[in-house]
């Protein structure tokens, strides 16, 4: 269990900067995360690794010379916010181009797209690696939908050897890629890990058996077996992967095998007592191999093991040379310039002067109510909807919600302070959502929100047809980014009803408000039933089975929230937008 911290919702911060305090001679902290303390003599490829916190050395304790050049950090599981990244990337970037590199979840997709889209339109040249390399979680016909575990590590390494050297953006990325290609890992755990300050683990497993298919941010295994002695584990690890050798693959690979907390690396030398011979009987010489943690989930007691496929190309990269706080291999010094703290992008935004007219200030203050009722209610939750989502998730689904919540109120409170309408208001809360929440939910929120900001704007309070555009934004914003559709077990499963619901009301005749609190009762309906479905989306979908009569925690707060919210939104709406100019113009959107 996880025994010291102070506030454990500041963890992952305090930590990031207790690392950097510690190798301060190798990394400084930015905005985001960190950089290294030294950029190159010349401009290099920026590769920048990613995720949540809670797996070190992945993914701050990788930055030097040799492997990455900065990390984005995000809150314990949880993916990054756009603004970090955009932020760490503005702070490494030497002139030849970034690219992002992370493990195949949704959150860190849609984030580090947004910070890439930004940066694009900046001029900077940014490419993304995505790793796939579990198994287990989807058959090798959807080899695209697997997630990224320790296989990470070795992605990162053969393309922090290729920057350094001075390859290309391009040739840098397709041999990310090419790595990815040939990595396969399979893990297994025996104990769940337990957040800073929670009484239990995120799961627990019976005496005597174990999780064959974890994940690496508290997620159960996808099948439970009796624990195996050491032999008949290594025997089970690579006789997974051996089945999923890529077409064309040489004799010659990489191989990790991988502490995930709170396994003993001499029970790891025990287990690579078996592995090591059975990959050599297979006929393969083993490259460099790493006994180790390089990957780990807090404090998980568990294992995984990694083979990446190499060749003429990929061999030099693994064996290159690299220094960073967590890894070394060889002597890595190479001519550098110092880089001051000052010299940095933080990547913050320029101050704006605010423009709206009174009336829209007016119901900038009920926007700030409906972000405080929020906050109360999710507050209340927190703890629920964790358990909720540790059912088939990593469990910090309350976590995320109330730092995403929290930052938004007081970004609203800042922003009505300042003389901000309705819209920027919106806009503001939004963006802090995002910023602070990070994952999946951090960033569809943060959307949503600026969405709905944006649609009302800062000239008038919204009548009800312009609160049904803004929900329409909301919902439409959400669907673009995440992708998901009705029955996908996602908060998209009561956000689409609500929204029908909403407009169609409002097209029938009802008053604003009435039909915000019957639409938010059709929404917690439609989240409730979501216990009857198996997750299509995020990362519940690989341990579908096990989340079968629990709704999906994402629709269960996005129902709270909206129940809590209606009585502020619609105040105003109901005072100035009269029921048949509502059903004039809903009807017409409809």
């Amino acid at each position: 269990m996880t025994k010291i911290f102070n506030d454990p919702s500041e963890f992952a911060e305090e930590a990031l900067a207790g690392f950097c305090d510690v190798h301060s001679d190798l990394v400084r902290q930015v905005p985001g995360g960190a950089v290294r303390r030294y950029r190159p003599a010349r401009p290099k490829v920026a590769v920048l690794a990613g995720g949540g916190s809670g797996h070190y050395p992945a993914f701050a304790g990788l930055i030097g010379t040799g492997l990455a050049d900065g990390a984005v950090v995000g809150n314990i599981f949880t993916s990054p916010s756009a603004q970090q990244a955009y932020s760490v990337a503005k702070a490494a970037e030497s002139g030849a181009g970034v690219v992002f590199t992370y493990g195949n979840y949704a959150g860190d997709v849609m984030n580090f797209g947004i910070a890439s889209e930004r940066l694009s339109a900046e001029g900077i040249a940014v490419e993304n690696v995505l790793v796939t390399d579990d198994i287990a979680s989807a058959p090798p016909s959807e080899s695209g939908k697997r997630r990224g575990i320790a296989g990470d590590f070795t992605v990162f390494k053969l393309m922090g050897a290729a920057a350094e050297r001075g390859d290309s953006l391009a040739d840098v990325v397709r041999l990310g890629r090419k790595a990815n290609h040939r990595t396969r890992t399979i893990g297994t755990a025996f104990a769940g890990c337990t957040f800073p300050g929670a009484e239990a683990p995120l799961f627990s497993l019976p005496d005597g058996q174990m999780g064959l298919g974890l994940g690496i941010h508290g997620e159960p295994g996808l099948h439970d077996t009796d624990l195996p002695s050491a032999r008949e584990l290594g025997q089970e690890l690579v006789s997974r992967l051996l089945a999923e050798t890529p077409e064309c693959a040489g004799d010659r690979i990489a191989v990790i095998l991988n502490g995930l907390g709170s396994t003993k690396h001499e029970e790891l030398f025990v287990l690579w007592g078996t592995v090591a011979p059975l990959l050599r009987d297979a006929g393969y010489t083993l490259v460099m191999p790493e006994v180790g943690e390089l990957v780990t989930s807090l404090d998980m007691a568990g294992a995984s093991l990694t083979v990446t496929w190499l060749d003429e190309e990929l061999e030099p990269l693994w064996i290159a040379p690299a220094e960073t706080p967590a890894y070394r291999r060889g002597s890595a010094g190479l001519p550098v310039e110092s880089l001051s703290g000052e010299e940095a992008s933080d990547g913050g935004a320029a101050f704006v002067e605010f423009l709206a007219t009174d009336a829209s200030r007016s119901y900038a203050a009920a926007c700030v109510a409906a972000i405080d009722a929020a906050r109360t209610s999710l507050h209340d939750a927190e703890e629920r909807l964790g358990r909720m989502d540790a059912i088939a998730g990593d469990g910090d689904h309350g976590r995320g919600m109330v730092r995403g919540v929290d930052a938004a109120a007081a970004a609203a409170s800042v922003a009505l302070q300042q003389g901000a309408g309705a819209g920027d208001v919106l806009v503001a809360a939004g963006d802090a959502w995002a910023d602070k929440a990070g994952g999946t939910s951090g960033v569809l929120w943060g959307a949503g929100l600026r969405a709905f900001g944006e649609s009302i704007g800062n000239s008038a309070a919204p009548t009800a047809a312009g609160l049904a555009a803004g929900v329409t934004a909301f919902a439409g914003r959400i669907v673009e980014l995440g992708k998901a559709e009705t029955g996908d077990k996602t908060m998209v499963d009561a956000l689409l009803p609500f929204a029908s619901a909403f407009r169609r009301l409002l097209a029938e005749g009802t008053v604003p408000g009435k039909a915000w609190q019957d639409a938010a009762r059709e929404a917690a309906a439609a989240a409730a039933a979501t216990a009857d479905l198996l997750p299509l989306k995020g990362r519940a979908r690989p341990l579908a089975e096990k989340s079968l009569g629990t709704p999906d925690p994402g629709a269960t707060s996005l129902a709270m929230v909206f129940a809590v919210m209606g009585p502020h939104f619609t105040n105003t709406a109901a005072a100035e937008g009269t029921a048949s100019a509502g059903r004039e113009s809903i009807g017409a959107e409809a």
